[in-house]
């Protein structure tokens, strides 16, 4: 089945993230990319705005589409430990170029920001007491962990092996469960 307007543009859009920077989304630069006229992308997305907002959504999708392929079903057959267990594994990986920038730029608005913590409020909610819920507390560090191995590895002018990044994964994901040799 061939992939609708709509997506390829999406594509399009993150693949002149990666090489170019959030900055370099215009109509006529997402056009060029995606071999279509810039009434084509008008046609989806009537302001550079409500493009930008598609582009957290698409990859928002996408990286929960990542999180139950790794758990084998929703959030919401998981309990708690099983979300934040398959956070932490899809969280080790390292984000591309263009997922770190609209990540960043997310921060900046919350319109951006809505599909991003729509996902992470599923997979690894912050809880409302953690301080008066030991084991609460225990998963909030975990998902701060998590979040900081990713933010080392996207950050960090070396990478660290696969290897490493898996075992450091899989320590967090040993925590959560409170399995020996964490």
């Amino acid at each position: 089945m061939r992939p609708s307007n709509r997506d390829r543009i999406l594509e399009s859009a993150v693949r002149l993230v990666q090489r170019e920077g959030v900055t370099a989304v215009t109509f006529d630069s997402v056009a060029a990319e995606a071999e279509l006229t810039r009434g084509g992308i008008m046609y989806h997305f009537p302001s550079r705005e409500g493009l930008l907002v598609a582009i957290h959504e698409h990859l928002a999708a996408r990286w929960e589409a990542t999180l139950e392929a790794d758990a084998g079903r929703p959030a919401d057959q998981l309990t708690p430990d099983e979300r934040l267990a398959a956070y932490i594994r899809v969280s080790a990986q390292a984000a591309t170029r263009a997922e770190l920038q609209l990540m960043l730029e997310a921060a900046t608005r919350p319109e951006w920001a809505g599909p991003w913590s729509v996902v992470l409020e599923r997979w690894a909610p912050v809880p409302d007491d953690a301080e008066a819920d030991p084991a609460s507390m225990s998963l909030l560090v975990a998902r701060l962990a998590a979040d900081g191995l990713w933010m080392f590895e996207s950050l960090a002018y070396r990478s660290m092996p696969d290897t490493q990044r898996r075992a450091v994964a899989e320590h967090l994901v040993r925590a959560v469960a409170g399995a020996p040799g964490a």
